[in-house]
């Protein structure tokens, strides 16, 4: 029995078919999908990813807040000197607000600086005794986390990890600095009239290092 010749060409017919079938679909994949794709240039506008944490924005947003309640809470420094020398978990208790190793102290002075290091200056403050060192943070390097801390309203679990946790607090320094300190000229305060609303961690009764919030050079 003879056999037609174009009998095995039907197979491949069809294959060939398949093929041609998904080369379209797979056409008209790649179509949709450079329609429903949005291309967004590195540093545009568009550029931003909705819930990634910006230290900066941070700061600037929270760093007036911060500064309008500690300059509200502030205790007069000879007050407080006097208060924390009859008790000073009392003190701490009447005035701060809870820390990590001691309570954060909101406080209000002005007196005469003193001679500075690497931008710190102790400050001698009428009514407060001369065996009680007040010394300002003025920059360039502004140490510690008592901003952040000050007000007991920014707490860790607002952040997803130590590292933001961290990096609010060095933001909110840096806006502080931006705001206040660079409005002065720290290179040689010594003999002139300060005044500071700042807050510092009462750790030892004697010796306060005090983060300004406001200063003003007189």
């Amino acid at each position: 029995m003879s056999v037609s010749a174009s009998t095995p060409l039907k197979p491949r017919r069809r294959s060939g078919l398949r093929w041609a079938l998904a080369g379209v679909a797979g056409l008209v994949l790649i179509a949709a999908m450079a329609v429903s794709t949005k291309v967004v240039i590195i540093g545009s506008a568009a550029d931003v990813q909705a819930d990634v944490f910006s230290p900066d924005a941070f700061g600037a947003a929270e760093f007036p807040k911060i500064q309008a309640a500690v300059t509200d809470k502030a205790v007069a420094a000879d007050v407080f000197a006097t208060a924390v020398a009859a008790n000073k978990d009392e003190a701490g208790k009447k005035y701060g607000v809870p820390g990590s190793i001691g309570p954060e102290i909101s406080v209000k002075f002005t007196g005469v600086a003193g001679q500075g290091k690497s931008g710190i200056y102790s400050v001698t403050v009428p009514g407060v005794p001369s065996e009680v060192l007040i010394r300002v943070q003025t920059g360039p390097a502004i140490n510690g986390t008592d901003i952040r801390d000050a007000t007991g309203t920014i707490a860790f679990g607002q952040f997803t990890n130590q590292i933001e946790y961290q990096n609010a607090g060095s933001a909110l320094n840096r806006e502080m600095k931006k705001q206040v300190l660079s409005k002065i000229d720290n290179s040689n305060l010594t003999g002139k009239t300060l005044s500071v609303v700042g807050v510092f961690q009462l750790i030892n009764p004697k010796s306060w290092l005090v983060t300004p919030v406001k200063l003003e050079v007189q």
